[in-house]
């Protein structure tokens, strides 16, 4: 295999893509002695910027609840340009749905808890994310998908 052929991965730029943090209910959240719930949603994007570069989006929403009162949202979007060059195939997506994001969630994990220490409230640690098992699981939920589908398809015919 000659040096062009050799497959070849590399950042081009990491970027805060995306930030936004209300605090609907300021200052009155302030006073509140409850514990909060806090919800956290992840999000992958990916889009082909050129030919061999591609942009993926690790998009991370934290909401802080006491009952039905919000006490901040924050929604943070860590993206990335990655440069893959004679990956096969097959080997594309995963490297882009874990690998990227693996990444990526460090940065992410900086901006949303910086964010929220700004806003006065106790920073969220978000844990650890295993991309891979997500990874695994959305497959594996597609395979399921497309197999009820057929099957829908085949009896209706």
């Amino acid at each position: 295999m000659t040096e062009q052929e050799a497959p070849s991965f590399a950042i081009e730029k990491l970027y805060v893509k995306d930030l936004s943090l209300e605090v609907p209910n300021a200052p009155e959240v302030f006073l509140e002695r409850e514990t909060p719930e806090v919800g956290i949603q992840l999000q992958t994007g990916v889009k082909r910027v050129t030919e061999g570069a591609f942009e993926v989006t690790l998009t991370v929403t934290v909401t802080a609840k006491i009952g039905e009162k919000t006490l901040f949202l924050v929604e943070a979007g860590q993206a990335g340009i990655f440069r893959i060059q004679n990956v096969p195939e097959e080997n594309l997506e995963p490297l882009l749905s874990i690998a990227c994001p693996n990444i990526l969630f460090p940065y992410a994990r900086e901006v949303v808890s910086e964010s929220i220490t700004r806003a006065g409230f106790a920073p969220v640690l978000l844990q650890p994310v295993n991309f891979e098992a997500l990874y695994a699981a959305r497959a594996q939920q597609e395979a399921a998908a497309s197999a009820a589908a057929g099957a829908g398809e085949a009896t209706l015919q």
